[in-house]
C-alpha cells in the first residue's frame, strides 16, 4: 500500500500552542499509511503582490512542500472570530499567482483547539469557505473542535480527553479515505 504524505500546518507561532500538541496528538494517531509532516509559518513576509512572480525563498520552500504532500491537515487557533492573519498569509503566498495554486485539488482535514468553548469552530467555518476558491477538499465530518483546551491537555502537552482522541482518529482515517479516493479519480 502507498504511504499516504499529509503535510501539518498549525495556524498559531506560540511555542506552547494547544493547537501545535493537537497537531502533534494527531500525529501519534495517524492511521498506518498515513505519515504527518509538519511545517512552521515562523518567519513568513507579509504577502505583496509585487513579488508573487519570484516569491522569498521560505515561501517557495513551502509551496513546496505542499506540492509533494498528498494531502493536508490544518490545525489553526480562532483570532477574532476569523483565521489567524499567519495561516492567512502563508494561504495568500501558497495560493498566488492564480496560475500557481498548489491547493488546487488538494484533500484537507482541519482541527482546532481553544480555551474557550467555541473550540475555533468559526476559524474553520471561514476556512472552509476559502477553500472553496482554492478548489480543495475537507473532510467534513467529524470536526475536530477541542473546546476548553487546558483541560484536555496534560502539562507535558499530552492530548488526554479520549472523545477528542477518538473524534481525531475518525477523522484522519477519513482523510486518508477521501485522499485516496481523489488520487484513484485523478489517475483515470
Amino acid at each position: 500500500m502507498e504511504e499516504i504524505k499529509v503535510l501539518g500546518i498549525v495556524g498559531s507561532l506560540r511555542k506552547n500552542s494547544y493547537n501545535k500538541m493537537l497537531l502533534r496528538a494527531a500525529q501519534k494517531l495517524a492511521p498506518k499509511g498515513m505519515i504527518i509532516e509538519s511545517v512552521d509559518l515562523e518567519g513568513f513576509p507579509p504577502f505583496n503582490q509585487d513579488y508573487e512572480e519570484n516569491p522569498p525563498q521560505i515561501v517557495k520552500e513551502f509551496k513546496n512542500k505542499i506540492r509533494s504532500s498528498d494531502a493536508l491537515l490544518i490545525v489553526t487557533p480562532e483570532y477574532n472570530y476569523s483565521v489567524p492573519g499567519v495561516l492567512k498569509n502563508a494561504i495568500d503566498w501558497a495560493s498566488r499567482p492564480y496560475y500557481d495554486n498548489v491547493f488546487n485539488g488538494k484533500p484537507v482535514g482541519l482541527m482546532s483547539a481553544s480555551t474557550g468553548m467555541i473550540g475555533g469552530a468559526r476559524a474553520q467555518y471561514h476556512l472552509r469557505q476559502i477553500f472553496v476558491f482554492l478548489n480543495m477538499y475537507p473532510v467534513n465530518r467529524p470536526e475536530v473542535i477541542v473546546t476548553f483546551a487546558p483541560k484536555k491537555f496534560s502539562p507535558e502537552g499530552e492530548l488526554i480527553d479520549e472523545d477528542a482522541r477518538k473524534f481525531i482518529i475518525e477523522h484522519l482515517n477519513n482523510l486518508m479515505k477521501l485522499t485516496k479516493v481523489l488520487k484513484m479519480f485523478n489517475s483515470m
